[in-house]
């Protein structure tokens, strides 16, 4: 073995007798840490987190040095996936006025409800949360959770906020954003069967479902 390898025989016994370098020790202990925080986080962290972890830990490395020892560990983090967008307009879409201007709480129920469609992650897929909240007492009032966005998502939180307001007064205001889902034809005639005046905001304008949808979520 000795020729084969071109060292002397007195090298390699000295070899042998030697123990692990401060290198390859070190090297051992952050392979740990490595492995230990990737397993903390249910396997979800990259080289990038598992960075900011062994730094706050004190330890001094690269990300690149992190990102070889993982591929070494056979250690991947789980990457989301792009923005999905979840209001979707469409061009042969009818849109009915602005009733509410931003004046979101007139001091009384049930005169303006607010709807919006959020996106849910989770291990199994995406799923998407319909609500509709009193925009006077901020309390979600109806909702619907499927793992489609289809106006029936829109109506079966409409239908659940019906039944749990019972009797409704003359006139409701629905406030939504522009997504082909609110402006709909099965929606339109869904409000007009049950006296609802819907209600929509300008093209591009973010805040105003998304406003008081995330501060109740806050």
């Amino acid at each position: 073995m000795a020729r084969l390898l071109g060292v002397s025989r007195s090298g390699y016994y000295a070899w042998t007798k030697r123990g692990p370098s401060a290198r390859a020790i070190r090297s051992q202990r952050i392979e740990a840490k490595v492995a230990w925080f990737h397993g903390d986080s249910d396997e979800v962290s990259g080289a990038p987190r598992i960075l900011a972890d062994l730094r706050e830990d004190g330890e001094i490395i690269s990300r690149k040095t992190v990102a070889k020892m993982m591929r070494r560990l056979g250690l991947r983090g789980v990457c989301p996936k792009r923005w999905k967008t979840t209001t979707i307009s469409d061009s042969n879409d009818t849109y009915p006025p602005d009733a509410v201007q931003r004046q979101w709480d007139t001091g009384t129920l049930n005169a303006v409800w607010v709807g919006d469609i959020s996106y849910l992650r989770t291990w199994e897929g995406w799923l998407y949360l319909a609500t509709v909240i009193d925009a006077h007492s901020r309390r979600v009032i109806g909702w619907a959770i499927a793992d489609h966005m289809r106006t029936d998502l829109v109506e079966d939180a409409l239908k659940m906020a019906i039944v749990l307001r019972g009797e409704l007064p003359g006139k409701v205001v629905f406030h939504a954003d522009r997504g082909t889902q609110y402006a709909s034809d099965q929606i339109t005639r869904f409000a007009a069967t049950n006296g609802i005046t819907r209600s929509m905001g300008r093209t591009g304008v973010c805040w105003d479902c998304e406003s008081l949808n995330h501060h109740q979520a806050a």
